[in-house]
């Protein structure tokens, strides 16, 4: 379904950050992109979805193909309408508006305005909090509360495509288990292609089909999830165990640092 071909990123003209990333998301399947700050995956996400130009980036080598199109230079409104949506890190809801005006601003882009009512009504089957909160502004829910408002919003502007970032960031750990859950949810009975970018790796692990491991702005690994959980390098950099046991955070992030997987 999406197809990302060797894509080098520069910003500003001059500061290159993807060094020839390639990834491929089959159709209703979820993918992980794991790495650690900086590696490049919000980059990666952004090159997708045409968000690039806001933050001085640009796509100049290689090509991004979805459904047969090559959308490398596409703005990021037709990318929209095309069926990809992405729900960016840190949220982004509109924090003076109601949580069903900011669902309503998610169907923007759509021609089919008969069907927005219902599609709301599927936002809150995913998410009840959120019907119990309607009428509440965006600015005042919790953390977890915004998460799932932002992934609402992208649901609503029906995409066959969700793009997202850091979905985990900045939010309680109980909180954090019931989003994935209803992520997974999602893919299932909507038959949505999801492509998640995560540092949280145990629990984008818990629900994608397929993983990819990018550092410096390059894919280094790339496999099932199932071979994922049970390599050694991935369990002692990214989930924190080796074969005497779990980690410590100190541990794991010294191993990080000497750790070097090109």
């Amino acid at each position: 379904m999406l197809h990302v071909d060797n894509i080098e990123v520069v910003y500003s003209k001059m500061i290159l950050v993807l060094k020839g990333m390639s990834l491929q998301v089959p159709d209703g399947k979820i993918v992980a992109l794991l790495g650690s700050n900086g590696a490049g995956k919000s980059t990666t996400l952004k090159a997708i979805s045409g968000l690039l130009g806001g933050d001085g980036g640009q796509v100049t080598k290689g090509k991004i193909v979805y459904e047969e199109k090559d959308i490398t230079a596409w703005s990021p409104d037709k990318i929209v309408q095309q069926g990809v949506f992405q729900s960016m890190e840190g949220r982004r809801v509109f924090k003076h508006l109601t949580v069903e005006e900011n669902l309503m601003a998610g169907a923007h882009s759509r021609k089919d305005r008969r069907n927005i009512k219902k599609d709301m009504e599927r936002v809150y089957h995913y998410f009840p909090k959120l019907k119990d909160l309607n009428s509440r502004h965006a600015g005042l829910l919790s953390g977890g509360e915004q998460q799932m408002l932002a992934i609402g919003r992208g649901i609503m502007a029906k995409p066959k495509m969700l793009l997202l970032d850091e979905p985990s960031l900045g939010i309680a750990p109980l909180l954090v288990k019931e989003i994935f859950k209803n992520i997974k949810q999602i893919n299932e009975e909507e038959g949505m292609s999801i492509l998640v970018v995560e540092q949280n790796a145990n629990v984008a692990l818990s629900i994608a089909d397929y993983g990819y491991i990018i550092e410096d702005g390059r894919s280094v690994m790339e496999a099932p999830v199932s071979e994922l959980l049970t390599n050694q390098e991935v369990q002692e950099h990214y989930l924190g165990m080796s074969e005497e046991g779990r980690k410590n955070y100190r541990e794991v992030k010294a191993y990080r640092k000497k750790q070097r997987w090109i």
